[in-house]
């Protein structure tokens, strides 16, 4: 179980620094402006290419089933992925889906972001999110090392949603606080002080 952790802390480590202001600055500097417009898809690609090694880990390692939801509950567990993976495309469809990936970037110069505020958006401030945890946690069969990949996984979402929104305030200012002040981070309709 060590192993999967330890990979999946650097994972974030590594994941977290390339997304930083400062490596990106430091790219800038070093590589010219003119490189930037690579970056998103560079860090994309870089960020599935990067979690291979655990899930690599996840399947060699000796494990063993946590726990199984029998029939037909296991049915509805199965349900709740598919729904969840469907939530989660149209949640990535109601951003810009060619700027999101990094295609954009290649042929147009990057403009600033816009808050989007409507559709999943209202539900919950950030539906990618909630939906990719959505379809981990509705896994019908959960062995031991799936269950620590996913709990790592639920950990380093959470922090990064922090840094995150850190970003979004920055970047928004009064109507991101606004937007916040109403809407819940992850689950709808649960509203924890004021802007959980």
């Amino acid at each position: 179980m060590l192993w999967l952790i330890l990979s999946i802390v650097l994972w974030g480590f590594i994941h977290s620094l390339v997304a930083s202001h400062g490596f990106k600055d430091s790219l800038r500097h070093r590589l010219g402006a003119g490189f930037m417009k690579f970056y998103r898809l560079f860090y994309n690609a870089f960020a599935v290419v990067t979690i291979l090694p655990t899930l690599y880990l996840m399947v060699i390692l000796p494990d063993r089933t946590l726990y199984q939801i029998p029939s037909p509950w296991s049915y509805f567990m199965l349900a709740g992925q598919g729904i969840s993976a469907l939530l989660l495309l149209i949640a990535v469809l109601q951003t810009d889906v060619f700027s999101f990936v990094g295609l954009r970037q290649l042929f147009e110069e990057e403009k600033p972001g816009k808050l989007v505020t409507s559709g999943l958006y209202r539900m919950v401030r950030h539906p990618l999110y909630t939906f990719s945890l959505a379809i981990l946690w509705f896994s019908p069969t959960v062995s031991l090392n799936s269950f620590f990949v996913y709990v790592s996984l639920t950990v380093y979402i959470l922090i990064g949603i922090y840094f995150e929104e850190r970003k979004l305030l920055r970047e928004f200012g009064q109507e991101y606080e606004r937007y916040r002040s109403v809407t819940p981070m992850l689950i709808p309709f649960l509203k924890l002080g004021g802007n959980k």
